[in-house]
């Protein structure tokens, strides 16, 4: 099981324990209209029973080493989720997916999240490459590994289906060589 990442901010990553899935339930039920316009979930998490499978399920993946899951504790609370979504541990590579609560939005809460995410898939996980990827008229999240220094390798058109439209994503990639991102 991954260790808990501090990620400064007062802002900790933390593998998902059981005894969370009411606060993470309680987190998407608020945040279920705004996360429904770029994720493809939250409409199949309708119940604490639903994110107690989500845990269980990351907790499996976690073990197997094909994915991590944070959860994002900020003030002594859940305020979202942040992790590697897959794991090729193969070929050194792995790809960055996250969510953040509105209340917590404008902290630079993710910028630190995802920071501390590419420290240890480099340095602990010993990747080679992270991917992200956002959807293209999604500026927030973009922003995120542009500002990391993430390169934009490409769009993938119309790749993802959420409820009644297919989205683009944005492709960025960071290889282990260019981090940490020198100034320029």
């Amino acid at each position: 099981m991954a260790a808990v990442l501090k990620a400064g901010r007062g802002l900790e990553l933390r593998p998902l324990n059981l005894s969370d899935a009411q606060a993470l339930f309680a987190l998407v039920e608020t945040n279920r209209e705004r996360l429904r316009r770029w994720l493809p979930w939250p409409d199949a998490n309708r119940c604490v029973q639903d994110s107690r499978a989500y845990i269980l399920r990351v907790r499996a993946q976690a073990k197997a080493g094909t994915a991590q899951s944070f959860g994002l504790w900020w003030r002594d609370r859940l305020v979202g989720i942040a992790g590697f979504v897959w794991i090729d541990a193969a070929n050194g590579s792995a790809g960055i997916g996250y969510w953040l609560a509105q209340e917590a939005e404008g902290h630079g809460l993710m910028t630190s999240a995802v920071t501390a995410l590419v420290r240890h898939g480099f340095r602990t996980l010993k990747l080679h490459r992270i991917e992200i990827r956002a959807g293209v008229r999604n500026r927030r999240s973009r922003a995120i590994p542009q500002r990391l220094g993430f390169r934009h390798e490409g769009t993938l058109r119309q790749v993802e289906r959420l409820a009644d439209r297919h989205v683009d994503h944005a492709v960025y990639g960071l290889l282990a060589s260019e981090w940490p991102v020198k100034p320029a």
